[in-house]
Parts: structure tokens; C-alpha cells; sequence
């Protein structure tokens, strides 16, 4: 399996993602989860019901390009964390990120969809990543490469919809009334969700841990 010029450098093209059967519809969600906390099990919820998932990914990256490591817990350490904290069992956790050797998501998404194109994958992220999405590693590749849901966060839905990334793809935003549709969408196609809000974040229970 070669990838096409196109896509993002796979630093192994054997990674073994978990199991999904045909056009199931499957959501991802990424993160370092450092620590995993009680909002991304919201997300993943809201997700799960609004898009009318059959399941959620949960994959923890190796490492962020973005953010430092000094504070980065050990991969296995985060990955015994999620699952102590997951009772629904749609929600799967996953570190095959590590076996492709790449610390880009646009890379992860463009091996996903090679090795399994029947499946109707959709990137999940909070609206507090949207507002910064245009720094990430070819951002517009992503919003290119499959439907995008974002979840609202606390403080971030304004920013998040006048973020750069909002802008250079507003005529593709999908109603929220309409977001069941959304994975079987041809990208680009987005939809920004609002539900019940969590105010936790990694960054907020890391800065705890350390005042105490």
C-alpha cells in the first residue's frame, strides 16, 4: 500500500487502528489526554448522539508538535487513565499513532482513510482547538481530508467561530439541525455542536496537581 504524493509521510505503513466494519460511522477524537478528564467524555457523548456515531476513537498522540513535553505523562500511563475512565463501551481508546511514527494529525487521518475507505470517518475536536486549528501541521488539508465536528467549550464558541480556519471554510458549515448528516458528508464539511459544557481541561487539572 503506497500512499498517493498527496498525502502526508507515514513513517510506517503497517499500523494496525482498531477494527471498523463497513461504513460504519466513526469518530475521532485526539488529544495527548494529559490527564483524560470528564469533557472528553462529554464531547465524545455529544458526538456520539448528535452525529449518530456507531463509535469514538480516542487517539493519544505519542506527543504534541504544538505543546511542550516536560509535562507529557508517559503514553501508557494516559492510556490506562482513559480507560479507567470510559464506561461506554463505543468509546475506544487507541495509541496506533506510536506505530506510524508520525505527530501529525493530517498524517493519522490520510493513513485512516487509505486503509479503510468505506468507513465514514469524522474529526472531532472542541471549539478551543478550532480557534487555534490554523497553526496546526496542513490544517486545511484535514478540513479537506474528512466532515469536521466541533463541540462547544466554555468561552471559546465565539472565538472559534471567527477563528481562521471558521473563516476559509464558512460556506461549508453545516446546520447544526442537520448535523446526523454530517459522516456521510463529502469533505469539506463541518458543524459546530452545543450541549451541556465541562469546564475541565488537561491544562487546568495539570496546574492543580501542582499547587498541591
Amino acid at each position: 500500500m503506497s500512499p498517493p504524493a498527496t498525502y502526508s509521510r507515514f513513517g510506517n505503513l503497517s499500523a494496525t487502528p482498531p477494527l471498523a466494519e463497513k461504513c460504519e460511522r466513526i469518530g475521532l477524537l485526539g488529544g495527548s489526554f494529559n490527564p483524560p478528564h470528564a469533557a472528553h467524555v462529554l464531547i465524545s457523548e455529544i458526538a456520539l448522539k448528535r452525529l449518530q456515531l456507531d463509535r469514538v476513537w480516542w487517539l493519544i498522540t505519542p506527543g504534541n508538535p504544538l505543546k511542550s513535553k516536560d509535562e507529557l505523562l508517559p503514553l501508557e500511563q494516559r492510556l490506562a487513565r482513559c480507560r479507567a475512565l470510559i464506561s461506554d463501551p463505543r468509546i475506544i481508546v487507541t495509541t496506533f499513532e506510536r506505530e506510524l511514527r508520525s505527530h501529525y494529525t493530517a498524517a493519522t487521518l490520510d493513513y485512516l482513510t487509505l486503509r479503510q475507505p468505506q468507513t465514514r470517518f469524522v474529526w472531532i475536536m472542541g471549539a478551543d482547538c478550532l480557534a487555534q486549528f490554523h497553526r496546526w501541521h496542513r490544517w486545511r488539508h484535514i478540513f479537506q481530508s474528512m466532515p469536521v465536528a466541533v463541540v462547544d467549550r466554555p468561552g471559546w464558541r465565539l472565538k472559534a467561530v471567527a477563528s481562521p480556519a471558521a473563516q476559509t471554510f464558512a460556506r461549508h458549515r453545516l446546520a447544526e439541525a442537520r448535523a446526523p448528516l454530517l459522516a456521510g458528508l463529502k469533505a469539506p464539511a463541518w458543524t459546530l455542536l452545543t450541549g451541556p459544557l465541562s469546564p475541565m481541561s488537561s491544562t487546568r487539572l495539570r496546574s492543580e496537581a501542582l499547587i498541591r
